[in-house]
C-alpha cells in the first residue's frame, strides 16, 4: 500500500537508496539530507513531497516529487527507488503513478526526470520511456567524464 511515509520510516527510506546499489554514498547522503528537510520543515517549506509503498511494517520502495525551482508549475522527480528484493513487481511504476497523481493534484502541468546514461541505467531510461516519459535532451559527460545526464519529460 502506498502512503505518506511516517518518521520512523525514515531510516528504511535511507537504507533502500543505499542497497539498491545505483546510488554513490554522495547521492544516499542526499536522499537523507531530503528527507530530514522533509520532516523539519514539512512539504509547503521544504519542497519534498515523499511516498513509501510498505508490506506490514517494511519500506519496500520510496518516491519523492515537488515543485521545479523558478517555472510555471513543473515538477522534478527527486528520488525513486524499490529495495532489491521487492523489485520487478510493479512498485516503482504505482510509486511513480502516484508521484504523477500528486503532480496533478497541485496542477503540475509536467514531471521532469533527469538520470544517468551509464549502461547501469539502461533498464532505468527504458522504465521511464516504458511509463510514457520523452527522451527530451542528453547533456554529454555532465556528472563526469562518460556519464551523460538524460532528461525525460512527461506532460500531465
Amino acid at each position: 500500500m502506498i502512503i505518506t511515509p511516517l518518521l520512523a520510516d525514515g531510516d528504511q527510506i535511507c537504507e533502500i537508496s543505499a542497497r539498491t546499489g545505483f546510488f554513490n554514498a554522495e547521492e544516499v547522503q542526499c536522499v537523507e539530507e531530503i528527507w530530514q528537510q522533509h520532516i523539519q520543515l514539512g512539504v509547503q517549506a521544504s519542497g519534498y513531497t515523499f511516498f513509501v509503498e510498505k508490506d506490514e511494517h517494511r519500506v519496500l520502495g520510496f518516491v519523492c516529487v515537488g515543485p521545479r525551482s523558478l517555472t510555471d508549475h513543473v515538477f522534478d522527480l527527486y528520488w525513486i527507488a524499490v529495495d532489491p528484493s521487492a523489485q520487478r513487481a510493479g512498485i516503482g511504476r504505482q510509486l511513480l503513478e502516484k508521484a504523477e497523481q500528486t503532480v496533478r493534484e497541485q496542477d503540475g502541468r509536467i514531471m521532469v526526470i533527469e538520470t544517468s546514461g551509464t549502461t547501469k541505467y539502461a533498464g532505468t531510461r527504458n522504465f521511464y520511456l516504458s511509463c510514457g516519459y520523452l527522451h527530451e535532451a542528453t547533456l554529454r559527460d555532465l556528472y563526469a567524464d562518460g556519464d551523460d545526464l538524460f532528461i525525460y519529460t512527461k506532460h500531465m
